[in-house]
Order: structure tokens, then C-alpha cells, then sequence
């Protein structure tokens, strides 16, 4: 009878040790607003605040970004310092973005299309978008749309965390907003239009 405990205390003993020894990813949100931030420039390109305007802030208010700051030093040999936002994919849909930027920014200025509270662009007045130009419109919000959708699939995945595809559409959605020229149209929360 003995004999037969020792195996059963084995596995059991190496049951408990491995449910004690677990390692929490967590997503590394001040990363991903650094890498939001480097890639919204370079699609958008280095804008500087116009005059009265201030520059680009979190939307994370000071004492969550402290607290933020402070789990990320306490959890930092868990996660990687920076995220990888570098991969064909990424590139792909960063080149396309930027190429399709100068046609879509003027209807971003006149308020014709503002930026979702889910990271994408929509259409806010059709009626600010002369008839022959809508349909060509709806063709850029569509490939724009599909490019940050890639974007935000693909940074998850090139960092090994298709589970943080939600967070970086989140984090991109606040940085989008924070990085918007004065006067562009936004979706708060709550999904309602805001001018910035």
C-alpha cells in the first residue's frame, strides 16, 4: 500500500507546485501607448499643435498613470520593455495608412469623418461630402478601417498575445483622439460626437 501512495504523493505534490508557480502577463499599456503614438506620427506625420492648442496628452488621467507606472516596475521581468510593432503585416497596413492619409485629412478637418471610440474612422455628416466624392469616401473609410483592423490583429500577434488585440485597439482608439488636430470629430465613451 506504500508503494502505491508514493506516485499518487508525487503527483500530487507536483500538482500544487506547478499552481503555485504561475506568471501573469499583463498587457503593457504605457508600451503600447509609446508604440500607438510613434505609429499614429509616422501615418499622420510629426503635427504640431496649432497656436492656442495644446500638444498631445494620455488619455490616462495623472494618478492612473502612476499607479499604471507602478505596476508595470512591479510586474516588469514578466513583460517585454517595449511592444514589437515590427512584422510585414504592421508595415503593410502603416505604408497603406499613411499613403491613404492626405486624401482622408481634409474630410477629417471639415468634420465629414471623425474617429470611433473603437480605434476606426465612420463617417459623421454625410451631407459635409459633396455627392460625387461619397462614394469614393466609403471606399477610403473601408480600406482604412481594414488597415487598422490589421494593425491591431497583427501588433497582438507579433507579440505572442492575440488576447491583447482588445487593449491595443483601446489603447490605439485613446491615442487616435490624443493625437487629433484641433477641430476633428471624435466618439466619446458613450459613442457620442465630440469636437476636439
Amino acid at each position: 500500500m506504500n508503494a502505491l501512495l508514493r506516485p499518487a504523493s508525487l503527483v500530487l505534490f507536483t500538482l500544487l507546485l506547478s499552481a503555485c508557480v504561475t506568471i501573469n502577463i499583463y498587457f503593457p499599456a504605457a508600451a503600447a501607448e509609446k508604440a500607438a503614438d510613434r505609429i499614429i506620427q509616422d501615418v499622420w506625420g510629426e503635427q504640431k499643435p496649432a497656436a492656442g492648442e495644446a500638444a498631445p496628452q494620455s488619455a490616462v488621467p495623472t494618478e492612473s498613470r502612476f499607479a499604471l507606472a507602478v505596476l508595470e516596475w512591479l510586474v516588469a521581468p514578466a513583460q517585454a520593455a517595449d511592444l514589437n510593432v515590427s512584422s510585414p503585416a504592421i508595415g503593410s497596413a502603416q505604408g497603406s495608412m499613411k499613403a491613404r492619409f492626405g486624401d482622408l485629412q481634409g474630410h477629417l478637418d471639415s468634420g465629414a469623418l471623425g474617429l470611433t471610440r473603437d480605434g476606426l474612422v465612420d463617417v459623421r455628416d454625410l451631407n459635409a461630402i459633396p455627392l460625387p466624392q461619397r462614394g469614393k469616401v466609403k471606399q477610403l473609410v473601408a480600406a482604412e478601417n481594414a488597415d487598422r483592423n490589421v494593425l491591431y490583429r497583427e501588433i497582438a500577434a507579433a507579440n505572442g498575445h492575440p488576447e491583447w488585440e482588445r487593449d491595443i485597439r483601446n489603447t490605439f482608439a485613446e491615442r487616435w483622439v490624443g493625437n487629433a488636430h484641433g477641430g476633428w470629430w471624435y466618439q466619446d465613451a458613450g459613442g457620442a460626437w465630440k469636437q476636439k
